[in-house]
């Protein structure tokens, strides 16, 4: 595996165009999203820069962008305000240590191979919590559209305290950020490849403030330091060591769902598949960087990354780019945005709060299934009025135990019980007559499928009703999986028949079926001549058991005791 992604020069002028442009959309959502953390615009420079530099150095796909996102900010902004809450003095330090360790579980994440696992949840589930998120950053705008300071205490201190901010609204500062609102919904989408709507609304907010409000007290974001970020000591106490890893944890897991889907739209975009465990590495580098330097933290961003590669980009050159433009801005531009309105970057992140809403799902979930709509909607309460992980937690279980139940249903059907050949399924002639010769003193059960733990009632019930017998085959001819909770159901059935004196005979276990069945010790409890591989011998080995000589009949050869 390359240490670096790819970097090339043949596509230089595409790959500089793309950087530019993205450059470009990412200073005003870098500006917006520190300010919305409670970090500060200088922790959104920060992690623009560092995010976006190291993801594209070490990352696992070429034209992703990576900078602050919508998802990632409302979680650090709550990680901010609990551990200032908590701890005054270190309670910043301590965020951006949060940020290391989350860029440390996500180096793990790709070191283990683990990022094929990241997304594997449930589409509901994912909708759920991201329409919460988007939910949450629209809410902590509330108090910053009418032009005060997010109220303490997130998302409930925010609502109690709409009607005191409504009382008390600031006229200017709202017109600036519905202005800035308009200016990015309307803007028209074929003039959207030249110029960003945000950056317009940016500029003109900016201005609109001078010449229209000059005279009035309007809050901004005030003076930048330039230069280089100082290096920012990580804080660690027994005592704190446990809330900031599960923080961490929280951010670590959701920047890497929320890079790794937006790699899946630069690969559908580009044809070019990306490697989501070396994706994973660059991302928990870039996180580690821009907590080490007081950033906030980054993900895959969907805009920046789109606009990428519809403007030429298509090696890590852009990202790169990029970088090295916004930190330009950093180090000898950063006075320019002193005078940026924040009610103009409250504005801009309530769009993107409302663009981080499925709402193409939310309108349709209903019809597609009422259970998943539940989900969906319970995802979304619990990320809102609790936490995320409770949220996805709780999500992907109820979706799982209910996926299981409905594959369990299905499978139940292919586990059978049977004396009577004509319910026994596929059986040759010759098979069909054994077990007619045997006067139902043949019981063949019949498996079929991968047999997961939700089967191993089925097979309990099946065992219930079960007639008497004197042999019994168990057949795993058409089982390429077998889980401990059905194995441990069959052996017993298996085991009691052993017990009472009966016959057994096992077909058809190959492979990673036959390893389980070995683990339990059941060859130990039947005789190796009772493990054969077809169902014709097994049931020629069920009537020689039974003490039964076979008659002549064509095919008696080949159903010879194994």
């Amino acid at each position: 595996m390359r240490i670096f992604n790819e970097i090339r020069f043949d596509n230089l002028r595409g790959d500089l165009f793309g950087g530019v442009t993205a450059a470009i959309i990412a200073l005003p959502m870098a500006l917006a999203f520190g300010v919305a953390s409670g970090a500060g615009p200088t922790a959104g420079l920060y992690g623009a820069v560092l995010v976006g530099l190291f993801a594209a150095l070490f990352g696992g796909t070429p034209t992703l962008i990576s900078e602050p996102t919508g998802p990632m900010t409302v979680v650090m902004t709550a990680i901010i305000a609990n551990l200032i809450a908590s701890n005054p003095d270190q309670g910043m330090a301590m965020s951006f240590t949060v940020v290391m360790l989350a860029g440390v579980f996500q180096i793990l994440f790709g070191v283990l191979k683990l990022g094929k696992y990241v997304t594997l949840m449930p589409y509901t589930v994912i909708s759920g919590f991201m329409t919460g998120i988007g939910v949450i950053l629209v809410i902590l705008q509330i108090g910053p559209f009418l032009g005060h300071a997010t109220p303490a205490g997130g998302v409930m201190g925010t609502l109690t305290s709409v009607p005191e901010l409504i009382a008390n609204i600031k006229p200017a500062e709202t017109a600036l950020a519905a202005l800035t609102v308009a200016l990015i919904l309307f803007f028209p989408k074929r003039l959207k490849q030249f110029l960003p709507p945000q950056l317009l609304a940016l500029v003109l907010g900016t201005l609109v403030s001078f010449y229209a409000f000059g005279n009035l007290d309007i809050r901004r974001i005030g003076e930048i330091p330039s230069g280089l970020p100082s290096l920012q000591v990580p804080v660690f106490t027994a005592a704190q060591w446990q809330l900031m890893v599960i923080d961490a944890l929280v951010l670590a897991v959701l920047g890497s769902i929320d890079a790794l889907l937006t790699s899946v739209i630069a690969e559908s975009m580009t044809r070019k598949e990306h490697s989501s465990d070396k994706e994973l590495v660059g991302q928990g580098i870039g996180n580690l960087a821009s907590g080490l330097f007081g950033g906030i933290p980054g993900a895959g961003a969907t805009m920046g990354t789109v606009v990428n590669i519809q403007t030429g980009g298509r090696t890590a050159l852009s990202g790169i780019t990029r970088a090295a433009i916004l930190m330009v801005v950093v180090l000898w531009a950063s006075g320019l945005t002193a005078q940026i309105p924040l009610a103009v970057l409250a504005g801009i992140a309530l769009k993107v709060g409302l663009d981080i809403v499925d709402w193409s799902f939310l309108k349709r979930a209903h019809r597609v299934s009422f259970k998943a709509a539940a989900i969906m909607y319970g995802v979304i309460g619990l990320t809102v009025f609790v936490d995320l992980i409770t949220a996805v937690a709780v999500g992907v279980f109820i979706a799982n135990v209910l996926t299981i139940d409905r594959l369990s249903k299905l499978q139940s059907q292919s586990v059978q019980a049977t004396k009577d050949p004509e319910r026994a399924g596929s059986l040759s002639p010759d098979a069909q007559t054994v077990m007619e010769r045997s006067n139902g003193r043949i019981l063949l059960f019949s498996l079929g499928g991968p047999l997961i733990f939700g089967l191993a009632k089925a097979i309990a019930r099946q065992h219930a009703v079960l007639e008497p017998h004197q042999v019994l085959v168990m057949d795993f001819t058409d089982v390429p999986v077998l889980g401990v909770s059905s194995s441990l159901a069959l052996e017993k059935l298996i085991l009691e028949d052993v017990s009472a004196g009966r016959g057994v005979v096992i077909v058809g276990a190959t492979g990673d079926v036959k390893q389980r069945l070995e683990r339990l010790g059941l060859p130990h409890s039947i005789p190796e001549e009772n493990w054969v591989q077809s169902r014709d011998l097994a049931l020629s080995r069920a009537e020689a058991l039974l003490g039964s000589e076979p008659r002549d009949q064509p095919g008696a050869s080949q159903l010879a005791v194994a």
